[in-house]
């Protein structure tokens, strides 16, 4: 069975926000599935999805703070500012986190850890509301 959802999350501001119970609520047709995999797609190019942590929020704060130094705002050698001092950073940590992830799935849930959530890190201070597709492949109920 093949299943797609567009999963359009609420505006965040900038950050790590764990998304997992938002997501879940935007595909009920997760519970059919058995057995398979399911894929998350950011259709964005200054924001990221990630795996993580999903009980301290300190761990989102800190990982805010070092991808900020890795990516700084007002660098004198970026080129791309035309959307403001956040743009062009935002596109990098975008790069290197990256826009999509691949979830098994086990009798109608998402096979994460115990102490892991999906994260959508924010990159820009206003990014807009965000929109993932979700394709889920497995066996189960038709």
């Amino acid at each position: 069975m093949w299943l797609q959802e567009t999963i359009q999350l609420r505006p965040k501001g900038r950050g790590f926000h764990l998304i997992t119970p938002e997501i879940l609520q935007q595909l009920p047709g997760l519970s059919r599935v058995r057995r398979g995999l399911c894929h998350f797609f950011l259709q964005h190019t200054s924001a990221s999805l990630a795996i993580n942590e999903n009980a301290d929020p300190d761990v989102r704060s800190d990982l805010e703070s070092f991808v900020n130094r890795l990516a700084p705002e007002d660098a004198p050698y970026f080129l791309h500012t035309t959307e403001g001092p956040d743009d062009m950073p935002a596109h990098i940590k975008a790069v290197l986190i990256g826009g999509e992830l691949t979830l098994p799935v086990t009798d109608g849930r998402l096979n994460l850890g115990t102490w892991q959530g999906v994260y959508l890190c924010e990159h820009r201070d206003r990014g807009g509301s965000r929109r993932i597709i979700a394709t889920i492949q497995g066996e189960g109920d038709a």
